[in-house]
């Protein structure tokens, strides 16, 4: 307690030199602004994390069911009943991929046709996602397409072009020299936008046109299964995996990209150690900052080393005296942090330029960044007061031969 009481008078008193209130007063703004930062950075990666997931969420299917090896399967409807009756599915559907030659007035790019069912709706969102149009796959005109943003820009899609056909092309095994594709009318009806891997990507088609167009009749890739409560997965997983057998893999969300969510948690903790990197730098203000004190002090370190103060007891002087110019500026960065938050949340006092999902930077502050921030400017802090510290207790043998 006496060595806690010398170190807050030693940072708060008054100083016989302005410079040393300036450093330390440097030092406290240096760690404040970089405590701010490295929290502020934290929460955008997690806002474009969470909107990321949210976007890709509406494409990918609560459960997916494939097989280990191989492409496609026979659905099996014993099966597919068993996985209805599971308590916690809400639906299952199957669905067919295969990459195609797109061709659109004259203009031709590849895609991948995803052939779903009636059932689709239930499982996945992105009949909310239409940028254009409905999401119909059948009518009394013909079989309908829905496609991507990005594909609809690259082949020029109109949607209200009535007379325009979207004509998809594969291999055809029974075609001649002359004809060796296998080509199918589609009416082009609506355009989805939900993130741009996937809107460059797929093409909405029903599932029973895509069987022909690839000679693949009661054929699937898998089945895509909603759930009614997705916190309770593990256990849904199990019984579906227990059902299907293990030739087949079943995934959630996560696993379905587990890439993507590794690639944003790299990214995320590669700008904590740069900003980390940083705040080391600032650091060294607060070995400056302390160095001054020591070297104003050294007087009354030779007093209180006089009357019986061991040197363990100085060096906890200034060691409590870095950690709370650390402490002070820890605090400073949160509130700093907090006031920053609020007002991108309430007012997007930093905006995204047009033609971005959202019209300002998403951010989602999180209590276990205030943790690991903490406590990394606390150990940052703690070792740049180790050296003044020590070396404010071994004063004593230099002041006794002046």
């Amino acid at each position: 307690m006496r060595s806690l009481s010398f170190s807050i008078r030693y940072l708060f008193g008054k100083k016989s030199t302005n410079a040393i209130n300036i450093i330390s007063g440097v030092s406290v703004f240096g760690i404040s602004i970089g405590t701010a930062a490295l929290i502020l950075v934290m929460s955008v990666l997690n806002g474009f994390e969470d909107l990321i997931i949210s976007l890709i969420n509406s494409f990918n299917a609560d459960v997916k069911i494939t097989v280990h090896e191989g492409k496609t399967f026979r659905p099996d409807d014993q099966i597919y009943q068993k996985l209805v009756a599971i308590p916690n599915v809400k639906s299952v559907s199957p669905y067919l991929e295969e990459t195609s030659l797109l061709e659109y007035k004259s203009v031709k790019d590849f895609a991948t046709l995803k052939g779903v069912d009636s059932n689709y709706h239930a499982v996945g969102a992105v009949s909310q996602k239409m940028d254009e149009g409905r999401f119909q796959l059948q009518s009394a005109a013909g079989y309908q397409a829905v496609v991507g943003l990005g594909i609809r820009n690259k082949l020029a899609i109109s949607i209200d072009d009535d007379f325009a056909r979207l004509t998809a092309y594969m291999p055809d095994p029974n075609g001649s020299t002359f004809q060796p594709f296998k080509k199918r009318m589609l009416i082009p009806v609506g355009v989805f936008s939900v993130q741009q891997e996937y809107d460059n990507k797929y093409v909405f088609v029903d599932i029973d046109f895509l069987q022909d167009l690839v000679h693949k009749i009661n054929q699937i890739t898998g089945y895509e299964i909603q759930l009614k409560d997705y916190k309770a997965k593990d256990r849904t997983i199990a019984s579906i995996q227990s059902i299907v057998g293990k030739e087949f893999k079943v995934q959630d969300r996560n696993q379905q990209d587990a890439a993507f969510y590794k690639l944003m948690k790299i990214e995320k903790w590669v700008s904590y150690a740069i900003l980390s990197f940083v705040l080391v730098l600032v650091a060294f203000n607060i070995v400056g900052a302390l160095w001054m004190i020591v070297l104003e002090k050294k007087k009354d370190i030779m007093v209180l080393k006089t009357m019986g103060m061991k040197d363990n007891s100085v060096r906890m002087i200034f060691m409590q005296t870095g950690l709370w110019i650390t402490g002070v500026g820890i605090l400073a960065g949160f509130i700093l942090a907090m006031v920053m938050y609020m007002l991108q949340l309430r007012f997007g006092i930093v905006p995204i330029p047009e033609g971005f999902l959202v019209d300002r930077y998403p951010i989602n502050l999180r209590w276990t960044d205030f943790m690991v921030v903490g406590i990394t400017v606390a150990a940052i802090g703690f070792v740049a007061s180790v050296l003044p510290s020590r070396k404010a207790a071994e004063l004593r043998e230099s002041i006794r031969y002046e």
